[in-house]
């Protein structure tokens, strides 16, 4: 049974990249396509290695951090280091998204108390009242 390939261009239809981007990650040694000449095809591993790294950096993952867990799966199965190593840096990324979530929240708290001081300020400058006195 011959497995089904896909073209740069059908993998970048099916998830959403661009051929510079397939490209990239390929000099990064992420993946490995099937070279033919100039063209890649890329196995179903290679697709789910794809997958792992879009999913990776969605989650801010740096591509270093990527790579260590696209190195460390264990073909037996078992896989035990490389889900270690991956609860290990999704707690710190966890914990790294709610303290910048926190700081944010912080931030547009004080930014809404100045937006509505400023309206208060402008409110108080052109109303009827204000003109009147000058």
């Amino acid at each position: 049974m011959t497995e089904h390939l896909l073209t740069i261009r059908q993998m970048c239809d099916a998830y959403d990249v661009t051929p510079r981007t397939l490209r990239f990650y390929e000099a990064k040694e992420l993946i490995s396509p099937i070279r033919q000449g100039s063209r890649r095809l890329y196995t179903r591993r290679e697709r789910a290695r794809l997958k792992l790294i879009l999913r990776g950096k969605r989650f801010g993952f740096s591509l270093e951090d990527i790579r260590q867990l696209l190195d460390l799966y264990d073909t037996s199965g078992q896989n035990v280091a490389q889900l270690t190593r991956a609860h290990e840096l999704a707690q710190q990324r966890l914990g790294d998204m709610i303290r910048q979530r926190d700081e944010l929240s912080v931030a547009i708290e004080d930014l809404q108390q100045q937006i509505e001081w400023g309206r208060q300020m402008l409110t108080s400058l052109t109303s009827p009242s204000s003109a009147a006195a000058e």
